[in-house]
């Protein structure tokens, strides 16, 4: 069937496989169950806790140090001889590369697909934050980089997470590192969509990961900063003042909608339509949003979609529960939504509430 014949309802990109890894949930149904559930992810430490973990005594009792964290839980579980890893191997590599892999194999399983089975070519378009673990555990040891060597920029460089995903599991499609900070993991669906659109791959794993914390540890508020002053994010509430950075990994199975339904496969959700842009220098500070950049982009989004904005009737907003952030997002899809003159139809909300601030893993886990 050609574009041109095609009917515009099984026009779009199929989301046919969905694994995640959250702060309180090892899985996607249990992050779904916290969150129609009510309940916060962050947890809070003792100072006897934050001893223990090698904390500096002296940080606990300074007032701007928030004992609270987002993290996940068994990072260190890793099945190494289920991927063919020497256990010298698997210690070397970075954690998030680690679970990105066995994500990714889950990933595909729960698509139905046999990880590397498939004749079709499947890419892999993932993100992954700097590496804590190479930071913390391996720089001070000279000795072990000098007799390793290569091995482990492979193991921790940000550049070789989604290579080693395609090698181990013998995935032929575009392999692709997407880095563009918290909006890393949404950029790589986007990025997925596109290349399946133009048919470089016939399915594709995209999606992000971050993990930062390798202990338990909490971190130091500043005022007028993003984090938040206790633990807790607030987004669009009046008594909101920032977000909790944290830690996740989250990654979807997309192929292209006429496929999925020809090959029988299940079908989570459907995306019609995706952008991708940036507003420059029209902002107050490099770390800033504006108004203009938000709107423009969720407008060609809309229109990409062929979707009228009085049929939407929820958002997921990026909601950081900041003061500067949260009125500008609020004040961008006023300004779009604005083309309709119905009022009070279409719901917001921000998982950012339950969990924090999941940063390279944020935009997919949103999704």
């Amino acid at each position: 069937m050609s574009n041109q014949q095609m009917d515009d309802s099984i026009k779009g990109i199929a989301v046919i496989g969905i694994v995640g890894r959250f702060p309180g949930a090892k899985s996607v149904d249990e992050f779904w169950e916290n969150l129609c559930e009510g309940r916060e992810s962050i947890s809070f430490f003792s100072d006897e806790e934050l001893e223990a973990s090698g904390v500096d005594p002296v940080w606990l009792s300074n007032p701007q140090y928030v004992k609270a964290a987002a993290s996940l839980s068994d990072i260190d579980m890793f099945d190494a001889s289920f991927f063919d890893f020497s256990p010298r191997e698997a210690e070397i590599v970075d954690p998030q590369h680690r679970i990105l892999l066995e994500c990714a194999w889950q990933a595909l399983e729960n698509a139905g697909y046999e990880p590397g089975s498939s004749k079709d070519l499947t890419g892999v378009y993932v993100g992954t934050d700097m590496s804590s673990y190479f930071l913390r555990n391996l720089s001070s040891h000279t000795d072990l980089i000098e007799s390793i060597g290569l091995p482990i920029i492979y193991g921790n460089g940000q550049d070789f997470a989604a290579t080693r995903v395609s090698y181990k599991l013998n995935l032929k499609g575009p392999s692709i590192n997407v880095q563009t900070s918290c909006s890393t993991s949404l950029v790589a669906v986007h990025s997925a969509c596109q290349g399946l659109l133009n048919y470089e791959c016939d399915m594709a794993l995209a999606g992000g990961i971050c993990i930062t914390s390798l202990r338990k540890e909490g971190y130091f508020y500043q005022e007028g900063g993003i984090t938040s002053p206790d633990g807790h994010c607030r987004a669009f509430d009046a008594s909101s003042q920032g977000t909790i950075f944290g830690d996740g990994v989250g990654l979807v199975v997309l192929k292209r909608l006429e496929d999925a339904i020809a090959d029988g496969d299940y079908i989570y959700a459907v995306i019609k339509g995706s952008a991708i842009n940036n507003d420059g220098a029209a902002k107050v500070g490099y770390t800033a949003p504006s108004v203009a950049g938000q709107a423009e982009v969720i407008a060609e989004a809309q229109a990409i979609a062929s979707v009228t904005p009085e049929t939407i009737t929820y958002i997921e907003t990026h909601g950081t529960g900041t003061q500067l952030g949260d009125p500008i997002e609020i004040s961008a899809l006023k300004k779009v939504f604005a083309r309709t003159k119905q009022k009070q139809f279409c719901a917001i909300g921000s998982v950012k509430t339950n969990v924090g601030h999941l940063n390279i893993a944020a935009g997919v886990t949103g999704l």
